[in-house]
């Protein structure tokens, strides 16, 4: 797995790789969206591929991780990223915290 420093240069390599699709959390249904393409996926139609997680130096606002994602049954690939620390979502850090127990080996 790639290793990169900065958030912007993980999702630029990432899109060039094929994870194009913007997924965003939907905490209320506990699934991925992508409202551009009206896909919208349960934790038990997709796999994440990678996770790819940064620390803020000097700003804990810079905390963040992203995640590549690969949906099983239908050609779509894309971005999750999502903050970490002080500024992480209870709700959000629970569907990341499942997603996370099940990293595609």
């Amino acid at each position: 797995m790639k290793s990169y420093e900065t958030v912007s240069e993980a999702i630029n390599d990432l899109a060039q790789r094929g994870y194009t699709t913007d997924f965003n959390i939907v905490t209320e249904r506990e699934c991925l969206v992508c409202n551009k393409n009206l896909i919208a996926l349960s934790p038990e139609e997709f796999e994440i591929d990678e996770v790819h997680r940064f620390e803020g130096m000097t700003d804990p606002g810079d905390e963040m991780i992203v995640f590549a994602v690969s949906a099983k049954t239908l050609a779509a690939k894309g971005i999750l990223v999502n903050a970490y620390g002080i500024y992480e979502d209870d709700q959000t850090s629970k569907l990341i915290q499942y997603l996370s127990n099940h990293l595609k080996a």
